[in-house]
């Protein structure tokens, strides 16, 4: 390794406003491009599936973007009602409580399930570990046919794109998935404006 010549450290010091800073790598990493699933695989995933627990634990992660670690703990009385519609209560990371929007039909569904499989207040929904809900989600994906490597995370990542398209609220979206950063929240905004605007270009004749 060659000897740094006098002035070197300063230099680096000065260069970190450049493209090739530290502080840079952080600041690109924000606006990477996030991978997710489409509404129409996940409901490729759902139909490969042959245990209703199983299609409510993909339908959850997907259509609340629950943490794996979150949707595992919620238990029948977790669901409530806030202005006449479902919620989810959550304590995430660090321990922090939230409240989170359900769609109606999967709030239904949880609860004929528990009723079902007579899952008492205070019990899980899904009693299972963390590996074999990445077993089951893992599986899924693969008796759809599909080619991207799917992972329990993917699916809540699946969920933040699809509300952003949505909703275009990236503050709302953060309150949602429980970030007390906007960094995530703006990289799945950088990956929808990346696509926006290739099928833009792709408009473009020569």
């Amino acid at each position: 390794m060659l000897p740094a010549r006098r002035g070197d450290s300063r230099d680096s010091r000065d260069s970190r406003g450049s493209g090739d800073s530290r502080g840079s790598k952080g600041y690109s990493k924000s606006f990477a491009i996030v991978p997710y699933l489409t509404p129409e695989e996940i409901d490729l995933m759902v139909e490969r599936v042959k245990k209703e627990r199983d299609r409510l634990l993909i339908l959850l992660l997907f259509q609340t973007g629950l943490r794996i670690s979150e949707a595992l703990s919620i238990t029948p009385e977790s669901i409530t009602v806030f202005e006449g519609y479902p919620v989810i209560h959550i304590v995430g990371k660090g321990k922090k409580k939230r409240m989170i929007a359900c769609p109606e039909v999967l709030a239904y569904r949880i609860r004929s399930y528990c009723y079902d499989k007579k899952i008492q207040n205070g019990e899980k929904v899904f009693d299972i570990t963390r590996v074999q809900a990445w077993k089951i989600i893992k599986k899924a994906g693969k008796n759809a046919g599909i080619e991207k490597r799917i992972y329990p995370h993917l699916l809540r990542h699946s969920d933040a794109i699809e509300r952003l398209r949505q909703t275009g609220n990236p503050k709302a979206l953060q309150h949602h998935l429980g970030h007390s950063s906007i960094t995530m929240v703006m990289r799945y905004l950088s990956t929808l404006t990346m696509e926006d605007a290739l099928r833009i270009e792709r408009e473009v004749r020569f």
